[in-house]
């Protein structure tokens, strides 16, 4: 464990900042207060200069050496609030460079802790930077490298090529289905995801829940004539429930959401291949979906084993090409770079299957150790690969979804990513996820129904952004969804105070 002890002193909210940025150089550090034995030190000295000039040193003693580093930019217009995050900025700024010095490791996400990098060059290009401007500010204000903001420059032309109107689906919502129910449980898994049981009867009364705020939601939106742009049924697995109970389930939407015809995309994740029959494809295609997930993330089956998923690599392969041969026209498949045991061979091995089926898009994560994860409370029983040889995977992916046709239109990270790189969907031209880039970039409300489902509430003139978290225990859902219906219905009418002129 390696401990930091800040000799200034400071809020727990900035504690938590150095934090996270000295995580991305150590596997367990923590940013103390006192005096430790064998603790590194850091001292902060702040100056306000002539000019309107904000200047701030760093001092780190690292194993008996100091390393030093200043940074300064004039003082920003605004209130308290802009006033505070331009003071963290520019501490972060000289506290990453001194770690940089001490560990001669390079950061090429500078000092961007937060999942979505993406909103950043949107947000400059939209303040009418050229995309070459907007690289550079995001050089300079974040140290992001130039090849990381190169990246987000050609993700957000791919994004506006796919959705020109990006910018103003403000007037529009799309929906989150929530659905918590797996096979079993994945070892990296934090989302919602309950193995899937029917004795109890959870099962059954979570989808009368369900259909119950479908309904209501519905209501909602029909009152106020809203174009939903799409729709995603996530998880958990979508596909764990029966043929039957999918069947009623896209009926109750159908009849309960306005202006389904205008619909641009509605997605069913099938990721656990163990999931899918060909009666569960009959209904997808009764209701004119045909955009899944087949998710793999891995071509090993040892590795499938150590992370619990339950499937072969053989039905990965025969699901997909069942889900194909039905008539699944847009197919989606992940992949996880650094899951245990698992290096280059072993990533190659799963490309090479890919390029066998070449789906319509490809995500690659990065693996985290998500907190609440059991990967993550049994660290010690899975080893992963270190920083290069992640690094070099995630060079390996670029470099075959180039090869393959694939362009990068989304990207995103997480706390504890391996390597502090990030996550990746790489699509066919033309084959993007509407609703991925949609939730990412945080351009429109979400109404979240279903467990464990997050609803993010946009204001259109603000941006201001209000989430709202349904139950994601079962049980819990099915006490309280009617609570819930009435308190996103509540933010809803803040939002749209009124029906949308169309």
């Amino acid at each position: 464990m390696q401990k930091i002890k800040v000799e200034n002193t400071f809020a727990q909210d900035w504690i938590r900042m150095f934090a996270h940025l000295a995580n991305l150089f150590f596997e367990q550090c923590e940013i103390i207060t006192e005096d430790a034995e064998n603790a590194s030190k850091v001292e902060f000295v702040f100056k306000e200069l002539e000019g309107n000039k904000l200047h701030a040193k760093a001092v780190l003693t690292f194993e008996g050496k100091d390393y030093e580093a200043t940074f300064s930019e004039v003082e920003a217009d605004g209130d308290a609030k802009v006033k505070s995050r331009q003071l963290k900025r520019i501490y972060s700024h000289v506290f990453l460079e001194v770690l940089e010095q001490a560990t001669g490791m390079k950061q090429s996400w500078g000092i961007l802790t937060g999942i979505r990098p993406m909103k950043l060059y949107h947000k400059y290009r939209r303040e009418g930077l050229s995309s070459e401007e907007a690289i550079e500010e995001i050089m300079e204000n974040y140290r992001v490298s130039r090849e990381k903001g190169e990246l987000l420059a050609k993700i957000a032309a791919i994004q506006l090529r796919s959705v020109p109107d990006l910018y103003d689906l403000g007037d529009e919502v799309s929906i989150y289905i929530g659905i918590p129910f797996c096979p079993t449980k994945c070892a990296y898994c934090t989302f919602p995801a309950y193995a899937i049981r029917r004795k109890s009867g959870r099962v059954e009364s979570f989808l009368d829940g369900l259909h119950e705020e479908i309904r209501e939601m519905g209501k909602w939106l029909t009152e106020k004539d809203m174009k939903i742009t799409t729709i995603y049924f996530g998880g958990g697995t979508p596909t764990s429930i029966e043929a039957e109970e999918m069947d009623e389930l896209y009926k109750t939407m159908y009849e309960s959401f306005p202006n389904m015809d205008t619909v641009r995309e509605i997605t069913v994740e099938a990721g656990r291949p163990d999931t899918i029959t060909p009666e569960k494809i009959d209904v997808l295609k009764k209701w004119g979906i045909d955009r899944i997930s087949v998710n793999p993330q891995s071509y090993t089956d040892e590795t499938l084993k150590a992370i619990g998923r339950h499937h072969t690599v053989q039905e990965t392969v025969d699901k997909f090409w069942l889900s194909r041969n039905m008539g699944m026209k847009n197919i989606n498949m992940d992949l996880i770079i650094g899951l245990p045991n698992e290096g280059m061979e072993e990533f190659e091995h799963s490309l090479a299957e890919t390029e066998k089926m070449q789906p319509e898009s490809l995500t690659i994560h990065t693996l985290s150790f998500k907190r609440a994860s059991e990967m993550s409370q049994n660290r010690n029983k899975y080893k992963v690969a270190d920083r290069k040889t992640v690094e070099q995977m995630m060079k390996l992916g670029e470099e075959w979804n180039e090869k393959n046709g694939y362009d990068p239109y989304y990207l995103y990270r997480q706390k504890n990513i391996l390597g502090n790189l990030e996550n990746v969907g790489y699509a066919k031209p033309g084959e993007e996820s509407i609703y991925n880039i949609v939730i990412m970039e945080e351009v429109q409300t979400i109404i979240g129904v279903g467990c464990g489902a997050s609803s993010k509430f946009i204001d259109r003139d603000t941006g201001r952004i209000k989430q709202f978290y349904n139950p994601k225990d079962p049980a819990a859902y099915i006490l309280t969804y009617e609570e819930s219906i009435n308190k996103k219905l509540a933010f809803l009418d803040g939002v749209f105070p009124e029906a949308v002129k169309k």
